[in-house]
């Protein structure tokens, strides 16, 4: 290399990206430099679940416990959450699995380790799947790779500043996100700010108190929110009774607001 050239522009070393990292929060464009692969990270274990008659295998962390960064939730107040099979996720990634996806753009908010993702696009959809953590966003694509699925894309998105060039889709996604109370209108903004005039969105929570605003901030944004059904999802020994909600721009079906399901599992919406 001529020393006397002059240099182009972006991050050339690791070097180089941690002295930038110091001068703002750059980590997400950053840790990509010099990460190790995620084996030589983290002690990996394997959930093996089932969609539509095919498995679908997940590596993950051993012990959430480990993810767990006093300094890095000083700066973000966020935590890990990303590194376990949710039930929340596969009550969702059920429902996908058997959707028809062809032709369709597909968005999940905070995709963890990628089992709905993979749902999704098994099912023909073209998915972008975001989080606000790195590490979760390459456990979505390894995942995705490994089970052999293609039409994945991954981005890095902070719900505080979203980004503006998503664009919008068919249908937006997410699953157990509502787990902190400033995450009902951040979460509701996420989905007014990308989904398509005549798209869907879909949401499940496991009856988080928390998540009761949800439906309230989505109809001050423009926002139907109703729980359409109820599903109990049992991993071992956790048990939970998981919420779907369907979002959509109003007046696509009659302006109500439901704070939560009026159900029980397998019964009818009263």
């Amino acid at each position: 290399m001529d020393p006397t050239a002059p240099r182009k522009p972006g991050f050339e070393t690791a070097g180089d990206c941690a002295k930038f990292a110091r001068q703002i929060e750059a980590f997400p464009f950053c840790q990509q430099v010099a990460k190790p692969p995620l084996g030589q990270r983290f002690s990996l274990a394997e959930t093996v679940v089932t969609l539509a008659g095919r498995p679908v295998v997940l590596a993950h962390p051993v012990s959430v416990d480990d993810l767990l960064d006093e300094d890095d939730y000083g700066r973000h107040q966020r935590l890990p959450y990303w590194g376990t099979v949710w039930p929340s996720a596969r009550f969702l990634a059920s429902r996908l699995a058997d959707a028809q996806g062809q032709g369709r753009r597909l968005l999940e908010l905070g995709s963890g380790l990628g089992l709905v993702s993979i749902a999704a696009a098994l099912a023909g959809f073209e998915v972008l799947a975001t989080d606000y953590y790195e590490d979760a966003l390459e456990f979505t694509a390894a995942n995705a790779r490994r089970n052999g699925v293609t039409g994945v894309t991954t981005r890095w998105v902070d719900w505080r500043h979203y980004p503006a060039d998503l664009g919008d889709f068919d249908l937006v996604v997410a699953s157990d996100v509502l787990y902190e109370r400033p995450n009902a209108g951040l979460v509701a903004a996420a989905f007014a700010h990308s989904l398509a005039p005549h798209g869907q969105g879909l949401l499940t929570d496991p009856g988080r108190q928390v998540a009761r605003p949800f439906a309230e901030q989505c109809r001050r944004l423009g926002l139907d929110c109703q729980c359409v059904d109820l599903e109990q999802v049992i991993d071992g020994t956790v048990e939970a009774i998981v919420e779907l909600y369907e979002i959509a721009w109003q007046p696509a079906r009659p302006k109500t607001v439901q704070p939560g399901c009026q159900k029980t599992p397998g019964g009818m919406l009263e």
